[in-house]
This record gives structure tokens, sequence and C-alpha cells, in this order.
């Protein structure tokens, strides 16, 4: 006989997953529709999901949008990891009187909100511009620059370094290894938990990134998914089908990067090293 309190958290679980999974639902289930049945808050499938995706290709270039979106992310990812891995990494390993000095300014400048500093990082970029316009402004570099590193993953990585067999790093010494060599073949594939739970993070935040790329980038050619989308919704009379048929499409590539990297994302979370 299963006994009450088991029957409680089982139905507390269904609905709080329930309550979870019904955005998602509610979006897929939208983009089916027309703009007045999503108005109306239809809950049922429709049959309008080829017309509105024609509708969507035919008013903004989604795959230019899509393939920005994936340049941008993808090299964030690797240039974030390399560089805030090797902060981590030097932060714990490495002894000196200054390192907490410095780290600790490190964790007050996650203080500091991103919106204060577009300012000053517009003027750089726009001084840039005039020297080397490949990094300046309406540039995807100038998008890329400023986010591929942050102190949060610094921190992240340093926490997750503490967990790290330091011996296994003398006994590479000891076998002749330079220090490059101890981070790139002793450190990064025993952290590949970390490295999975760090990409994600960072991935994720990159994608669904707008306010620097809608300070940064002006031309059409040049703006990713985030930016296209509002644009879809600033117009007098929006297609409610069309914008939710282009969230399921942003969404995607996210939901993909996640699913396959779920188990090394839990547990690099937990501060695992495998």
């Amino acid at each position: 006989m299963i006994k009450p309190r088991r029957i409680f958290t089982y139905a507390f679980l269904i609905g709080v997953s329930a309550i979870s999974i019904f955005p998602f639902l509610w979006m897929v289930v939208s983009a089916t529709n027309k703009s007045v049945d999503v108005t109306k808050g239809r809950l049922l499938p429709g049959s309008h999901l080829i017309e509105n995706i024609r509708n969507l290709t035919s008013q903004v270039d989604i795959v230019n949008a899509l393939m920005n979106s994936l340049k941008v992310s993808v090299v964030t990812t690797l240039l974030a990891l390399l560089i805030s891995s090797l902060a981590g990494y030097g932060f714990e390993v490495y002894r000196s009187r200054a390192k907490d000095i410095v780290f600790n300014i490190l964790l007050l400048s996650m203080m500091i909100p991103f919106a204060s500093l577009m300012v000053p990082l517009y003027r750089m970029f726009a001084s840039a511009s005039r020297s080397v316009p490949s990094i300046g402004i309406d540039t995807l570099t100038a998008v890329v620059l400023p986010t591929i590193t942050t102190a949060f993953l610094i921190f992240f990585f340093r926490q997750s370094t503490k967990m790290f067999p330091k011996d296994m790093l003398e006994a590479g010494r000891m076998d002749g290894l330079s220090e490059l060599g101890l981070f790139f073949r002793i450190y990064m594939p025993t952290m590949k938990t970390t490295y999975a739970a760090a990409a994600i993070i960072t991935f994720m935040a990159s994608w669904n990134n707008y306010m620097w790329p809608l300070v940064v980038l002006q031309s059409p050619e040049n703006q990713t998914v985030p930016l296209v989308i509002s644009n879809l919704g600033s117009s007098y009379a929006p297609d409610y089908g069309v914008i939710m048929s282009a969230i399921v499409i942003a969404t995607v590539p996210t939901a993909l990067v996640f699913f396959l990297m779920q188990k090394h994302f839990v547990a690099g979370m937990m501060g695992s090293v495998k």
C-alpha cells in the first residue's frame, strides 16, 4: 500500500513539472495557430505552422540571424572556457600574496551591472571603428569581445579546481611536462564535467544576449536572433503566430545543447571531478 506522504510527494512533483513545462508547450502550440487564436489563448494545436514559418521567412532572414547567433555563441563559448579556466586554474594552483586581493577585486566586479558599462564600451568600440573597422561598431566581433570571460566563470572554475587532485600535477611535473602541458593534458581532460556545465551556461547566455547586441549592431544583416524576434513584436499589429514560430526555432539550438550535455552539466554543477 502506498503511503499518503508518498502520494502527496508524487502529486506535488507532477504539479510542479506541469507548471514548469506549460510555457514551453503553450509556445509550441501557439506556433501552429493564427495570431487571433493565440490572443484568445487557444491551447489546442492548429494547422498553420507551415504558414507561420512561410510568413516568418518572408518578413525576416531568420537563417542569417541563426547563423549570426551561432557564430557569436560558439566563438564566445570557446574563448570564455579557455580564458576563464586558465584564470580559475591559476588562482587556485599557483601561490601568491596578491592573488587573493586580485580575486576579491574580481568578485566585486560582479556587483557592477552590465548596463552601466555599455556607454564606455560603446565609446571604446566606436573609437576602434576608426582604426580597426573589423572590431568596431556593427560587427559580430564587437558582440563577442566584452563577453569572452566573466567573473562568475572564473569563480566557477576556481571553486571546481579546489576538488582537483593536486598530486596529478606533481606527477606530471616529475614526468617533465611544462605548465601549459599540465593544463592541457591533465587538467582539461579531468575537468570535462566542469567544462560541460560552463559551456551550457555560456552558450545559453550568449545565445539569448539582447542588450549589448541591440546597442552595438546596426545593420539588419548582422542582427542576431533575439533582435530579429524583438523587431517582429514591435510592429503596429504583430502576428503572434509568426513570433511564436520564430521563438520555437530560436529555442531548438539551446535545447539541443542542454539535452546533449545535461548529465555532464549536473555533475559539473555539483563540483565532481572525473
